[in-house]
Order: C-alpha cells, then sequence, then structure tokens
C-alpha cells in the first residue's frame, strides 16, 4: 500500500469516529478510549497512551492507557493501581524534548538519548523498542502527549506520524471544548447563584419571579408570597471585626436559612450584602406564615460563633404578596424591602416583622428621599449640636453637658435624633454621623476658649458602631488635635447595648479614649443587658440613670426600689452618677437625699444652642 493511501485510510477513520454523534456525545474517559484503541488498532501497535503534563511541568501523568494483552499491564485504568507519573527529575532529556512541542519520533528507545533513562524501570520490563510521541495542546501551550509504543524496532512512517498528530489533535479540541464548557458552567454559577453562601442570587430571583408571575396570568391563579430578610446591626461587625467576620456571619446564616422547611418550587436567594429574600407559596394561611416567620428570626438570633466571638443578630423582615402588592417582579421587590424597612423601624432595628401595605409606599418614597437628604447634611456639616447642662445639686452649678445632634430640615424643621438616627443607621451613616457631631463640638469648645471662657467638659455619645470601630481612638485624638481642644474636655457616653459586641475590641477602644484623657459614663443605665463583670471590666467612671426611672419617683415603689438599686451599684463600683429626666422638685429632692448629685433635666435646662449654654455657664460660675 502507498503512503498515499494509507495516509488517507488513516484519516478516513480519524473522521469517521470523531464526527459520530454517540463519540461527541460521550464522557472524556470513553471517548479517550476509543481514540487511543483505533490508534492502536490502525498502526498495530501495542501500547496508546494519553498523557497531562502538569500546570509546572515538572511531570506528566499517564491519563488513559490502551494495551494489548501480550504486555503486562503497569496501569490498570479499572483497578487499583495509582495513575503511572513520570517526573522531569528523573528524565530530564525527554522533558526537554517534550517542552519544544514537537514529535518526539524514536525508532530505538533504548539507545535514543532522549528516551534511555526509561531503560531500567520502564521500557526493558515490558519489551518496549519504539516510541512515538505527539504533543497535545491546551491553546499555545503543549499540556500532554499521546505516547504509542512497540515491542518491535520500528521507523514510523510518514502517514502514521501524520495520524498520531491528528489524533492528538483531537485530545487538543476535546480538551478545548470541555475548556470552554467548564468556562460556561462558572459564567452560568455566577450569573444565578452567590459565590458566599452559594444560594441563588438576585438574578435568578428576578428570572423565578418572572416566571412564577406568567405562569400565573396563564392559569389565571398561583398567588405567592415574597419575603425581604435583612440582618440587623451586621454593619456594625464589619466596623468593629472586619467584613472577612461578617462574611462568615453571612454565610453561616445562609446556611441556617437553607434548612428552612419549604418546597422545591419555592426559593431562597442572597440577594446583595446582609439580604436575602424568600419566594414561597401563598397557602392562604395566616398561622403557617407566622410560624415561617418565626422560624427564620429563631434561625438568624442564635448565636454565632466565628474566631472566638460569639455574636448575636436579628433580622427584620418585610412581607408582600402577588398579585395584591405588586404585578411585575420590580414592584415586589421595591415594596417587600419597603415593609422591611418599616419593620426595622417598627422594631428598632430588633427582630421585626410587617406586612406591606399602601401607607408603607408612602412613608418608604419619604424614607428614602430623608435617607439622601440626610447624607448630604452630614456630609457638608449642617447637622447642629444643641447641649443639654448637668448640674450639681449641692452647688446649683452647671458642671458639664451633653451634645445633642438637631437636624434643621429645610422643609420639617427642627429635628431631633429619635426621627432621623434610626435611619443614620440602617444606611450606615452612623459613623460619619458621630465625627460630624465630635467635629461641631470641637468647634464650640475651641470658639469659646477664643472667647476665654474654659467651658466644662462636654460629654459626647457614642453609637455602637462606632465603639466598634478599631479606628475610633485615633479619630477622636486627631479632630481635638485639629482644633486645639485638650482630650480631657471631652466626655463620651456609651450605651449598655453598644458594648454587647466584642468584648474584647470594645475594652481596647474604651481603654485607649481614657489614656488619651477622657472619662466614659454608661448611659441609660439599666435599659439594656449588661454583666456586671463586663461593667467593673470597662474603663467607666460615671453611671447616668435612664430617665424612665426617674420619671415616677417618687411615687412608684418599683421605681423607687429599681433606682434605689442602681445608686447602691454606682457606690459600689465607685462611679459617679448623674440621674436623667430630672423635671421636678420631687426628683431632686429625693435624688439628692439618697447621694445622687449630678442632674440634668428640664428642671434646670432643656437642650441648648452653643451661645445659650455659654450665658448659663457663666450665669452659673459669677
Amino acid at each position: 500500500m502507498t503512503d498515499s493511501y494509507l495516509f488517507t485510510s488513516f484519516h478516513e477513520k480519524l473522521m469517521k469516529l470523531s464526527h459520530n454523534p454517540q463519540f461527541i456525545n460521550e464522557p472524556r474517559d470513553q471517548k479517550l478510549a476509543a481514540l487511543t484503541e483505533l490508534c492502536a488498532q490502525a498502526l498495530d501497535t501495542e501500547r496508546v497512551s494519553i498523557w497531562k503534563k502538569s500546570h509546572g511541568a515538572d511531570r506528566i501523568t499517564c491519563e488513559y492507557l490502551h494495551s494489548s494483552p501480550q504486555i503486562e499491564t503497569v496501569i490498570d485504568p479499572g483497578g487499583d493501581t495509582p495513575p503511572l507519573t513520570l517526573h522531569r527529575r528523573d528524565h530530564p532529556t525527554y522533558f526537554q524534548a517534550l517542552g519544544l512541542a514537537r514529535l518526539i519520533d524514536v525508532p530505538d528507545a533504548r539507545n535514543d538519548p532522549r528516551t534511555r533513562s526509561f531503560n531500567e524501570g520502564y521500557l526493558t520490563p515490558l519489551g518496549i523498542y519504539s516510541l512515538l510521541d505527539a504533543p497535545v495542546f491546551d491553546g499555545a501551550r503543549p499540556s500532554g502527549v499521546v505516547c504509542l509504543e512497540s515491542t518491535t524496532p520500528r521507523k514510523w512512517t510518514l502517514p502514521e506520524l501524520s495520524f498520531v498528530v491528528a489524533v492528538a489533535d483531537t485530545v487538543s479540541l476535546i480538551n478545548t471544548h470541555e475548556a470552554w464548557l467548564e468556562s460556561k458552567r462558572k459564567l452560568d454559577y455566577l450569573t444565578h447563584y452567590d459565590s458566599l453562601t452559594g444560594l441563588a442570587n438576585l438574578y435568578s430571583l428576578r428570572e423565578r419571579l418572572g416566571y412564577r408571575i406568567s405562569r400565573a396570568l396563564r392559569k389565571g391563579g398561583g398567588d405567592f408570597l415574597l419575603l425581604w430578610i435583612d440582618l440587623d446591626r451586621l454593619k456594625v461587625i464589619n466596623d468593629g471585626l472586619g467584613p472577612d467576620i461578617g462574611d462568615q456571619v453571612i454565610a453561616e446564616t445562609g446556611r441556617r436559612l437553607s434548612t428552612l422547611p419549604i418546597n422545591q418550587a419555592d426559593l431562597l436567594a442572597r440577594i446583595g450584602g446582609d439580604e436575602f429574600a424568600l419566594l414561597v407559596e401563598d397557602q392562604g394561611q395566616e398561622l403557617q406564615l407566622d410560624d415561617l416567620v418565626q422560624t427564620i428570626q429563631s434561625l438568624t438570633s442564635q448565636p454565632i460563633d466565628v474566631h472566638g466571638h460569639q455574636l448575636i443578630i436579628s433580622a427584620s423582615i418585610g412581607i408582600c404578596r402577588y398579585p395584591d402588592d405588586g404585578e411585575d417582579a420590580e414592584s415586589l421587590l421595591r415594596n417587600a424591602e419597603a415593609a422591611m424597612y418599616y419593620a426595622k423601624k417598627q422594631g428598632q432595628g430588633q427582630g421585626q416583622a410587617h406586612r406591606f401595605n399602601t401607607s408603607i409606599r408612602a412613608t418608604a418614597r419619604s424614607r428614602f428621599a430623608m435617607e439622601r437628604e440626610l447624607r448630604d447634611a452630614i456630609l457638608r456639616d449642617h447637622l447642629s449640636v444643641h447641649y443639654q447642662p448637668i448640674f450639681d445639686t449641692r452647688t446649683k452649678t452647671l458642671v458639664g453637658a451633653e451634645a445633642l445632634v438637631r437636624w434643621q430640615h429645610p422643609s420639617r424643621g427642627m429635628m431631633s435624633p429619635i426621627e432621623f438616627l434610626e435611619i443614620a443607621r440602617s444606611a450606615g451613616l452612623m459613623n460619619a454621623l458621630g465625627e460630624s457631631v465630635l467635629r461641631e463640638v470641637c468647634r464650640h469648645i475651641q470658639q469659646a476658649r477664643k472667647q476665654g471662657i474654659e467651658l466644662p467638659y462636654i460629654s459626647v455619645n457614642l453609637a455602637s458602631e462606632q465603639v466598634l470601630d478599631p479606628d475610633l481612638p485615633d479619630r477622636i485624638a486627631k479632630t481635638c488635635q485639629a482644633y486645639s481642644v485638650p482630650q480631657s474636655t471631652l466626655h463620651f457616653e456609651v450605651t449598655e447595648d453598644a458594648i454587647q459586641g466584642d468584648s474584647k475590641l470594645v475594652s481596647q477602644n474604651l481603654n485607649r479614649i481614657v489614656a488619651l484623657g477622657s472619662e466614659l459614663a454608661i448611659d441609660d443605665f439599666g435599659t439594656g443587658y449588661s454583666s456586671l463583670s463586663r461593667l467593673k471590666a470597662m474603663p467607666f467612671s460615671k453611671l447616668k440613670i435612664d430617665r424612665s426611672f426617674i420619671r415616677d419617683i417618687p411615687n412608684d415603689e418599683d421605681d423607687c426600689a429599681i433606682t434605689l438599686s442602681i445608686i447602691g451599684l454606682a457606690k459600689g463600683l465607685g462611679l459617679s452618677l448623674i440621674a436623667e429626666g430630672v423635671e421636678s422638685v420631687e426628683h431632686e429632692t429625693w435624688l439628692g437625699i439618697h447621694g445622687c448629685q449630678y442632674v440634668q433635666g428640664f428642671l434646670y435646662s432643656k437642650p441648648v444652642d452653643f451661645n445659650t449654654l455659654i450665658s448659663e455657664f457663666v450665669a452659673t460660675t459669677s
């Protein structure tokens, strides 16, 4: 037979195999089996193998071997023998030739300098004399080799060389196609799934919402519920402990939510940041919905242990129903989010749920507008600070003042913190707001000192987001330096709830603030939760009794008993006492009798602007 005939015959066989639909749809190992078998039969050779090169090109590993029964098998693909691997360190000359990405045509493998290193452990035991290797490519990079081995000395003909190259190119095409499929799978995963939790993402949720809506329209029914789940206070964790800890909290929450008893047709998705969504069939039974909501809140509120930090969060949930609360995907998403924000506001960020209604829509529009306006006011330092003086009941002198932020809204007028702090918190603005207040306080102190007036201490409130910020002490110090304000002039107030986070970080921050010259007060004492051991370990020097316990003394026995216990606790810990909300002579008298020396409240002064504060201070000290 002529070379031309052999060339045509070989390639016809390969084309017939590679274009066979059955071959195309077979898995990789069966494709390699068919190619190696074809090669062995067409070229009448005893062993044909396909090898993969490592990324570092320091070794090749046999991926598939076709061996005739006459040769004892080194590799048994169906058995327990591990794949055969050849290392560059043992066969440097062969690997150098392999790196040239050319055919390795070796009629006498035992004496050829490129392959004679294989004699002892490979060629001689198997009786192999001749080799023919053709490179396999991944793009332009050599990624493997098709290897033919013959037990007789053999000079490979041009048609045989061409055929083996074609087989190797077919393997290269298989590799390229599989790489494309894998890339497509990864792209599809990234398009539809969240990489952190493995849950569906917002894109998938929108697709499912569209499908459910179109199906409901076709069938004339098919109501469903959309629950928007937002984790409360996660930004505090991110700011205080870092985003890696926050990501682990999100991942654990996603894992817990994935255990919810929902149907296959329903969908749980992470839709961004600390927010999840749940699409469920509307069974029309409020009790079942209540049970689902309670289960979600139970799952999210259980403590999460991350690197020694025990973190407790909660979830605010907004609920809307198709078609009553929206007839398209975007309306449903928007209204579920609005209901969630309403729930967060009603529960003050402490795990509440609320159904959407038409009044929420207007509230949501107003809320988003106010958030934009508040962000702009903070950025431009348009917030103002008023001060409520703190008095010594014995001397009737002004000994300090608490800084209270105010917002002169262009249309709503003067707004107190209770009207906008929750919006600032949910929008992640608490750190920026706190810094804005601190700058304004320092400006006022600087202005008073230029007038020759040394004000008593000014007490500034710290939010939980600030307390968990490791940069807080440095920011305070830099601001004081910028306005030439001694840090001893500033005292800071922290609520019990604000120190429930990571105790180590909170303690480090508070101790650094005290070391720089400030004093600390624990604010609204008795309304939150704090263990005595934690209070004792923290560097507080003052304790403020919440106004809710002062309001009904001396007539309410319970409030009197609670206040007395707080006074006793403060004395036992060596803390100064300040009573908030003192509005009557009866309040003042009772507190004075029982040893509370410092007070603030309307009996003495309402919160006043800076100029009035200076006037009151001068009046009480002259």
